[in-house]
């Protein structure tokens, strides 16, 4: 529990000292926000200092392939309903981003903490989590990351005996099966759209069975749990089986999931369901994610879909046709370099849709769109794109590198 004792030796704080001055110098210099070049300078300073951070604070962990940041703010959002709260609000997921993120409060309860997936069991080794949440995992950044199976592995292994609460979505069979191995587990039916990355299965490698919202390995009797929480419609049902209703500025049905499983880490802390998901209201737009940007006379509503199930949930909340759309492809360090994740995407979602193409790899996309049967312009950039495209708002969907390459064209 969070107590009010100064958990920082002198060494420590000179970290912080340290570390806050090179993050000032490098926004001073129009570097970024300076976030993991502070946290790699006082991590040298002190390499405990993660630790020592997090060891007065309420800390939640959450990690995904999608939906991390959103989740992470839905929880931060909820949590402040009993008391303040610290949190890597923007992102910055690695260690170095981590440890920025909490030397910046000194009066926090709690840490809402979101981790890139293949830091995670070295995070939750150094912060004493009392949650951690798990929403899905799928292929990304096919360059860097490792295989789906094996990231599920590092988490069962990493996890394994931890006194953390998990709290995990029983409709993916690799979070399932990397969460099975803690002796504390609150499983929630979040759903599962993308099903590509889990039709064998993760125990023996049999073939998955899935009927219904349902799935089982016949060979090894791997299966879903029974969940307790569970996202129906616009609704939470929690584990006593009332309904809650989702009042979200957040768009679509993977939001929707991530409010679930929000509500359900309140819970562990004694927030209600209903104060949760009120609180949750007050979020519009995430690092810019889903923000409706005045650009050229035109609304256009700013988009990230990062990698195949990302491109298939965003495709379920974009405007129906005729509503133009622009696709903007990289393929640098931050998004992966291996861009045939692209041909996992159903483009074909796009049909009607008039699409203009932008980005480094437009010529990809473009290859790729060729196949499926679209018409597209490819386009030099994207004040040129809006030029072309027909009136009305237009939905704009990027990955990493290029929705931060669209925010500052349009100045968000």
């Amino acid at each position: 529990m969070a107590g009010n004792s100064d958990p920082l030796t002198p060494r420590a704080k000179l970290a912080v000292t340290a570390g806050k001055a090179v993050a000032a110098a490098s926004r001073a210099a129009g570097r970024g926000s300076g976030s993991v070049i502070g946290g790699r300078v006082a991590l040298k300073l002190d390499p405990d200092l993660l630790a020592r951070l997090a060891q007065n604070l309420d800390v939640t962990l959450v990690s995904a392939t999608n939906g991390k940041t959103t989740t992470t703010r839905l929880i931060a959002e909820a949590l402040r309903a009993a008391g303040p709260v610290v949190s890597n609000a923007l992102g910055a997921n690695m260690p170095a981003g981590i440890t920025s993120a909490l030397a910046g409060s000194s009066d926090a309860r709690f840490g809402v903490i979101e981790v890139d997936e293949k830091y995670l069991a070295g995070v939750a080794r150094d912060t004493d989590p009392k949650c951690i949440a798990l929403l899905n995992l799928s292929r990304d950044q096919l360059d860097r990351a490792a295989e789906t199976r094996m990231l599920a592995e590092n988490w069962r292994e990493g996890l394994a005996g931890s006194k953390a609460v998990i709290v995990a979505n029983a409709d993916d069979p690799l979070v399932v099966w990397a969460a099975s191995s803690s002796p504390n587990v609150i499983w929630v039916a979040a759903g599962q759209m993308w099903k590509d990355d889990a039709w064998s299965c993760p125990s023996c490698g049999g073939v998955m069975q899935r009927p219904g919202d349902d799935w089982f390995c016949g060979e090894c009797g791997f299966r879903r749990p029974t969940p307790s929480w569970a996202l129906s419609g616009d609704h939470v049902l929690d584990p006593h089986g009332s309904a809650w209703p989702i009042h979200l500025q957040l768009p679509g049905r993977a939001n929707k999931a991530n409010a679930a499983s929000s509500a359900a880490v309140a819970a562990v802390f004694g927030v209600p369901p209903q104060v949760a998901l009120e609180r949750m209201y007050q979020v519009q737009a995430v690092a810019g994610r889903y923000d409706v940007v005045q650009f050229q006379q035109r609304d256009l509503r700013l988009l990230l879909a990062k990698n195949p199930a990302g491109w298939l949930e965003t495709f379920s909340l974009i405007d129906p046709p005729p509503t133009p759309v622009i696709l903007s492809v990289n393929a640098r360090g931050a998004d992966g370099t291996d861009t045939s994740w692209l041909w996992d995407v159903d483009y074909t979602r796009l049909t009607g849709h008039p699409i203009c193409v932008i980005g480094d790899r437009k010529l990809d996309l473009a290859v790729r769109l060729e196949v499926a049967n679209q018409h597209f312009q490819v386009c030099e950039d994207l004040d040129q794109a809006v030029q072309m495209s027909p009136p009305g708002r237009i939905e704009v969907i990027a990955n990493y590198t290029a929705f931060q390459d669209l925010r500052r064209r349009v100045g968000n």
